[in-house]
């Protein structure tokens, strides 16, 4: 059964678009003990959410773990979100106040459930529907 995750990464280092870029990565340079950890269990076919650091602080799009060799998954890349769900707005989903995206905001690899994952991906369509209003007859 695939799993899912969020992986951060600071834009200006390794940003969204440079894996939509390049098509695949390797996922590295995780040090955390536990994002180890969770980085080691990520099997081919789990679903990734990214996640920018820095000033953005959102999740901006999705990928796909591909192989697994060597102990850090090759990432591929996915679709860009409808628009950048912030960690604020995460923050404010009572449904969220246990995800470690919000309790431990500074780890880079985490794991995320179905609920967790389809509220992320409800928020980006939220206010991207409310901007395109259909004007009054």
């Amino acid at each position: 059964m695939a799993r899912r995750w969020l992986v951060k990464s600071e834009p200006s280092t390794y940003a969204f678009d440079d894996l939509v870029k390049e098509g695949r990565t390797r996922w590295g340079g995780v040090t955390n003990a536990l994002a180890l950890r969770h980085l080691r269990t990520m099997a081919p076919g789990d679903a990734v959410l990214v996640y920018h650091t820095g000033n953005q602080k959102a999740v901006v799009g999705t990928a796909t773990v591909g192989r697994t060799d060597g102990g850090e998954p090759e990432l591929e890349a996915g679709e860009p979100l409808a628009r950048p769900v912030t960690l604020t707005e995460l923050k404010a989903q009572a449904r969220l106040a246990t995800w470690e995206l919000v309790r431990q905001p500074r780890l880079s690899v985490l794991p995320v459930t179905e609920a967790q994952w389809k509220v992320v991906l409800a928020r980006a369509k939220v206010r991207a529907a409310s901007g395109h209003k259909k004007p009054r007859e």
